[in-house]
C-alpha cells in the first residue's frame, strides 16, 4: 500500500516545472518560514510567548533528535530512491534511514505546542508542516508512512512537552 500511495504521489514530480519548484520550496525551504514565525511570536509578546517557544523547541528535539533516531536504529528502512525508480527532485544523501521522517516529528512537534497556545496560528502551524511533509513524498524523499509515523512521533512529544508542562510549571500553562 505505502508503494501504490508513493507512486500516485511521485508520478506527478517532473511533468510540470511549476507544481516541481512549490514542490521544491516547500520540501526544502519552508520550514525556514516555520522557525521565523515562532520569532515573530517572541518578537510580538516576549513575557506572553517564550514559554511556548522554549515547550515547542524542546517537544521538536525529543521527536526529531530522541525518538526518531531510537526508532531509526532499531527499523532502518531505505528512502524510496535507493531501490526503486523514483522521480527524485532534490538529491539526498542515500545512506540516511526514511522512517521516521526527522522532518514531520520535527515540524509536527512545533504545531501540537502552538495549537496548544493558540487554536488558529497552531492549526496553519499544522497546514504547513502537512505541506512540507507532503512535498518531502512529492519529491521522492520519503514514504508515506514514514510521515505518518513522524506526524504521531511528533504530535506525541508535543502532548507530552505540553502535559508536564502543565503539571509541573502551572503558573507558566497555557
Amino acid at each position: 500500500m505505502d508503494l501504490f500511495i508513493f507512486q500516485k504521489i511521485n508520478q506527478l514530480a517532473g511533468k510540470w516545472l511549476c507544481l516541481d519548484a512549490l514542490a521544491i520550496f516547500f520540501a526544502k525551504y519552508f520550514e525556514y518560514v516555520l522557525i521565523l514565525c515562532l520569532f515573530v511570536f517572541l518578537i510580538k509578546n516576549f513575557k506572553k510567548y517564550w514559554p511556548m517557544v522554549i515547550r515547542a523547541f524542546l517537544a521538536a528535539i525529543l521527536a526529531r533528535f530522541v525518538i526518531v533516531a531510537i526508532v531509526r536504529y532499531l527499523l532502518p528502512r531505505s528512502r524510496p530512491f535507493v531501490d526503486n525508480h523514483v522521480n527524485l527532485l532534490i538529491p539526498y544523501n542515500q545512506y540516511e534511514a526514511s522512517f521516521p521522517s526527522g522532518h514531520a516529528a520535527f515540524y509536527f512537534a512545533l504545531s501540537t505546542v502552538v495549537y496548544a497556545y493558540n487554536k488558529k496560528a497552531g492549526s496553519l502551524f499544522f497546514l504547513a508542516s502537512f505541506l512540507i511533509t507532503i512535498s518531502r513524498v512529492f519529491a521522492g524523499l520519503h514514504w508515506p508512512s514514514d510521515i505518518i509515523a513522524g506526524a504521531l512521533i511528533g504530535i506525541f512529544s508535543g502532548w507530552l512537552i505540553s502535559f508536564f508542562s502543565r503539571k509541573f510549571f502551572p503558573s507558566q500553562a497555557v
